[in-house]
Formats: structure tokens, C-alpha cells, sequence
């Protein structure tokens, strides 16, 4: 399984592939829960922020990778401002990097 790139110069999320199996890591920038009545489903959109690099996203932030976790309405220790590792199948879904129920590991607690 690839490695994200690191140590480059550039940003390891910008140098996503359109598919396959890849790991990485980054500060989770927002969380999505699914409303009472839809099927269980927890979001995290991670990002690279504070890395120096050239790839932007469309919007002209920094790029970004959503994780989903399918079946959990919460998922223990995922919230934002977190910073994560993750490992998973890669997809572009609406145009945005996408991992379904990746493994992770939680690199730091929340800082107070």
C-alpha cells in the first residue's frame, strides 16, 4: 500500500491518486452527522493545514480528504481539531477525496 509523499516540499494530500489503497494523515477539520431518520453515517473532512505547499483545493484552501464511517452515528475520539492517522480505499466521490470506513489512529488529544 503507497504511502501519502512527505518531506517534499509539497503536500501529501495534493498528491492524492484519483483511486487505491493509501495512508496518511492530518487535522480533522469538520465532523457531519446524518439527522434522526437517515441511515447511520459519521463524516470527518481532514486537511493538511498548517503544511507549506503549493496544491490548493478548488476553493483555494487546502486539501482535503473526507473520511466516512458507514453504520456509526458517532465514532469514539473523532472530533474536530484532532489530529488522525489514517488508512483506507481512496475514491472521488463529488469531487472529494473519500475514504469509507477507514482504519485510523488518533496521533494527539485535544489541547485545552
Amino acid at each position: 500500500m503507497p504511502e501519502l509523499p512527505s518531506g517534499s516540499g509539497g503536500s501529501p494530500m495534493a498528491q492524492l491518486p484519483e483511486r487505491g489503497h493509501v495512508a496518511g494523515s492530518g487535522l480533522v477539520e469538520a465532523i457531519t452527522i446524518e439527522p434522526p431518520g437517515q441511515p447511520p453515517r459519521f463524516a470527518a473532512v481532514v486537511t493538511d493545514a498548517g503544511q507549506q505547499h503549493p496544491g490548493k483545493s478548488r476553493d483555494g484552501g487546502h486539501p482535503r480528504v473526507r473520511l466516512v464511517w458507514l453504520g456509526q452515528h458517532r465514532v469514539p475520539g473523532i472530533v474536530a481539531g484532532i489530529r488522525l492517522s489514517f488508512e483506507g480505499m481512496l475514491f472521488r466521490v463529488d469531487g472529494l477525496a473519500t475514504i469509507y470506513n477507514p482504519r485510523y489512529e488518533i496521533l494527539s488529544p485535544l489541547e485545552n
